[in-house]
């Protein structure tokens, strides 16, 4: 089974990046430009693991998965925050929201997907 992936990231670099690279593994991908857009797309794509930034404008990566977490049908989806940050206030605000982890740019595409594997498991 091919599982369907929601990245959210307002850098048009790391969403091609992302992309290109669970593409690659077999993922089927689907962008989203910050964390409205991502609401606006999250039910044609009914994700099965949600990755995230922080830092977007109109809605920022905690408001986006504040928002995810507050809807039933996709309280039990794994949402992965991937971002330059790296303050543990921050990623405890995350967890806090609702993320399922925390993965820190640059990312390691093998651990991404190797991440990916493990939280829809």
């Amino acid at each position: 089974m091919t599982l369907r992936i929601l990245a959210v990231d307002d850098s048009r670099t790391m969403r091609d990046m992302i992309r290109l690279a669970l593409a690659e593994a077999g993922f089927e991908v689907h962008l989203a430009e910050d964390g409205i857009h991502g609401l606006e797309v999250m039910d044609a794509v009914n994700p099965q693991v949600i990755i995230t930034d922080i830092n977007m404008p109109r809605m920022d990566g905690f408001g986006f998965i504040e928002a995810i977490r507050a809807r039933d049908d996709y309280k039990g989806v794994p949402i992965l925050t991937l971002t330059t940050e790296s303050a543990d206030n921050l990623k405890q605000r995350a967890r806090d929201a609702g993320a399922t982890g925390w993965i820190v740019k640059p990312f390691n595409k093998e651990k991404l997907i190797s991440i990916i594997h493990r939280v829809a498991a």
